[in-house]
């Protein structure tokens, strides 16, 4: 269970401890709340996959051990300026302030009031002699919580606010991760984009080859027909590949906060593929959900949902209202505070009959409380998943990026040979062909492979939850849209 249930607190203990309002928060309705164990959130106590259960080590900025600086500019660069971690910073700040709203019900809430009054005669015969009344009052009231409703509403309220916190630094890290998988799919285009025109030219030199056997009778025209197709087709991929690196780049531009183009320049120049860490250990499972904010957000939910079924419990008790005024009244200021007045009062108020509403309320929270569990667990096993789906995915592509470096090697010694026989006629153009197509396949094998490969690492170092130092965040001042403080 998520959650354990207290004695249902009786109404007449609580009205006879009246005198003794300090003791009156110990009648507190609904739940105690305690965190599900691992065992009621399916954790197992080892990946399902081969992976090092050693120490997952320092991965609070793991994208600097790419060895890139454009890419860690850019990513702090997108956590300081990114408007998704704007937003999740306006929602952190909403949930601090209803927690301030939930506590100021602790104190009674003053109030003030003054009046002044003249009355003349104006016509006819006077009734009343001229005069002047002034009045000032103060007045308290106070809400006992008499069964804990208040309470448990500021507990809701504080993990509400503390969720907010941990869903904050579950932006950060999909910012981060967004940043980095986008910067790579970029440097992956521009490689793909130079083999695109590496095979241009290598499709322009064979088809000039075959013209030229054409011309002396060594060859049909359907191999330079052939070859035509081969280099237009090799074209048409260009201004493809041209198209989804502006994607790419106008992507990080928007999620650094920036217009779409403000990274031309940067990434203007071409540059590899970023290789990244050699290997990250994965630690024990029960560990790493703990460095997961999400988790702990999904967890904190569960502790407010919680704490809502305390608060509408509370409504099925009778209210304790307690207040007093002290008034003055005079015809003129000097007199004013001759005669002060006070009054005390305390109201009680139980619902009798409310066709079934109040009940209903608390079987809806219970009910909202069922779903806020389930989240949770839900949260737990998909973190679970991305870790293990990242830790397969980091071995395949390395096996992979192995193995295209082998088929690239031997596709370019097959190319030279193919292209060299085809000269003196030792082969036909279809055999050149299938050469030439085995060398485009294995070079955009080999950088998809590498590309793979340092997007398997991003995807894991942030299933791990690298990237959060586990800190709650600190809210800045509050900004009008023009940039100028509130505060």
């Amino acid at each position: 269970m998520h959650f354990v249930h207290s004695r249902k607190p009786a109404a007449l203990p609580c009205l006879l401890a009246l005198p003794g309002l300090l003791a009156l928060s110990a009648c507190a309705a609904g739940p105690d709340y305690r965190a599900p164990a691992a065992i009621n959130l399916a954790v197992p106590a080892t990946w399902s996959v081969p992976a090092d259960a050693a120490s997952g080590g320092a991965l609070t900025r793991w994208w600097e051990q790419f060895h890139d600086p454009l890419l860690t500019r850019l990513i702090d660069e997108g956590r300081a300026s990114n408007l998704d971690l704007a937003i999740a910073m306006s929602r952190l700040r909403q949930a601090r302030e209803s927690l301030i709203q939930a506590r100021s019900g602790n104190l009674p809430s003053l109030s003030a009031s003054g009046s002044a009054s003249r009355n003349e005669t104006l016509a006819g015969t006077a009734l009343a002699a001229p005069g002047t009344s002034l009045s000032l009052a103060v007045d308290a009231s106070y809400q006992a919580d008499l069964f804990g409703g208040r309470a448990r509403g500021i507990e809701a309220a504080r993990a509400a606010a503390e969720a907010s916190g941990y869903s904050y630094g579950a932006v950060m890290l999909s910012v981060s991760s967004e940043i980095a998988t986008n910067y790579l799919l970029a440097r992956l285009q521009q490689t793909q984009l130079a083999n695109a025109r590496q095979s241009l030219a290598n499709a322009e030199d064979t088809l000039q080859i075959a013209r030229w056997r054409n011309q002396a009778g060594l060859a049909g025209s359907l191999d330079v027909e052939q070859a035509r197709t081969q280099r237009a087709q090799t074209a048409a991929t260009i201004p493809q590949l041209e198209t989804s690196l502006n994607q790419s780049v106008s992507r990080l531009g928007v999620l650094l906060g920036r217009p779409p183009g403000a990274l031309r320049a940067d990434l203007a120049a071409a540059a590899p593929i970023p290789v990244g860490p050699a290997s990250i250990a994965a630690g024990i499972p029960v560990d790493v959900l703990r460095q997961r904010p999400d988790v702990r957000a999904a967890e904190r939910q569960l502790a407010a949902a919680t704490a809502q079924i305390g608060v509408a419990k509370a409504q099925l008790y009778p209210a304790l209202a307690l207040g007093g005024s002290v008034s003055t009244g005079a015809g003129a200021v000097s007199s004013l505070f001759n005669v002060i007045s006070g009054q005390v009062f305390a109201s009680l108020a139980q619902t009798i009959f409310d066709n079934g509403r109040l009940g209903s309320q608390v079987r809806s929270q219970r009910a909202a409380a069922d779903g806020a569990f389930a989240t949770y667990k839900q949260t737990v096993l998909g973190a679970l998943e991305d870790i293990e789906n990242a830790v397969v995915a980091l071995r395949a592509a390395d096996q992979r990026q192995s193995e295209y470096r082998t088929a690239l090697e031997a596709a370019t010694n097959s190319a030279v040979i193919a292209r060299t026989q085809y000269r003196s006629g030792l082969i036909d153009f279809t055999a050149l062909l299938s050469t030439e197509n085995a060398l485009i396949a294995s070079r955009n094998g080999l950088a998809q492979a590498q590309y793979d490969r340092a997007a398997a690492a991003v995807q894991l170092a942030t299933a791990l939850g690298g990237g959060w130092d586990g800190q709650m965040p600190t809210a800045p001042a509050q900004t009008s849209p023009n940039g100028t403080s509130h505060d």
